[in-house]
């Protein structure tokens, strides 16, 4: 159906409304203040000596979702100037695609548009994930040893699990009431590194599997704690017992 002058009259008042709206907010907020620097500017910080690199990064939050918001009403304001143009032009409430008349339903629900419901430009719903989650993801995974599961060689894990422990956003410290041990905040912080059972801490061969000899340490200790009278494990697992002497060689 072909738009009369009433009503094209009403939709252009509708879209200079429109218009008119966005301008003020963006006078109002002063451009998201993308007038202003980031980070000190903006802040009005001289210096991140002394910020927590945290609140610097709720900052970039904010500028980065500041700039999404400008360029949102940006597109507003270009898709208004596009459709009072086509009016101006007598081809406003066609299709610029197939020059079919848009729906008055249509019209009323997007008043800046310019095409109908079947060639909107609109219609690519994408699936892709932000980039940053190939940074901010955890690292398990991309590398081969991580998809070996009986693996014992230092692997991504273990890489994390270790820088883990030196501190992170979870931290003692950012708690309000903080835990009684770093070991409490750390993945699997009581996991072997490098060995699986803890035997293998002090037991070694050969090249070829022999000469197996025991070293003692504080793994050590525990092991020979854990067996009875008779050299039966009592507490260490399933590790069989030691029945020749730990410290000659074989």
């Amino acid at each position: 159906m072909t738009l009369d002058q009433n009503q094209i009259a009403a939709f252009r008042s509708t879209l200079l409304d429109l218009q008119q709206d966005i301008n003020e907010r963006q006078e109002k907020n002063n451009n998201f203040d993308l007038n202003e620097g980031h980070y000190h500017e903006s802040m009005g910080e001289l210096s991140s000596y002394d910020n927590h690199p945290g609140d610097e990064g709720t900052e970039l939050y904010e500028r980065e979702k500041d700039i999404a918001l400008h360029q949102h009403l940006d597109y507003e304001l270009e898709n208004i100037q596009a459709a009072l143009t086509a009016m101006e032009k007598g081809t406003y409430g066609k299709c610029l695609t197939c020059q079919q008349d848009i729906p008055l339903e249509r019209l009323e629900a997007i008043p800046t548009t310019l095409y109908c419901k079947d060639h909107s430009l609109d219609q690519t719903v994408s699936h892709n994930r932000p980039i940053e989650e190939g940074v901010v993801m955890p690292p398990f995974g991309k590398f081969d040893m991580d998809e070996q599961d009986e693996s014992v060689g230092y692997d991504a894990e273990d890489a994390w699990q270790e820088v883990a422990s030196w501190g992170t956003s979870e931290s003692p410290s950012d708690f309000e009431v903080p835990p009684l041990s770093y070991n409490d905040t750390n993945i699997e912080y009581e996991e072997n590194v490098g060995y699986v059972e803890d035997f293998e801490n002090f037991v070694g061969n050969d090249i070829e599997g022999k000469n197996i000899m025991v070293y003692p340490n504080e793994q050590h200790e525990q092991y020979e704690d854990s067996l009875d009278e008779e050299g039966i494990m009592t507490e260490f697992g399933d590790l069989p017992a030691v029945e020749h002497d730990p410290y000659v060689e074989e």
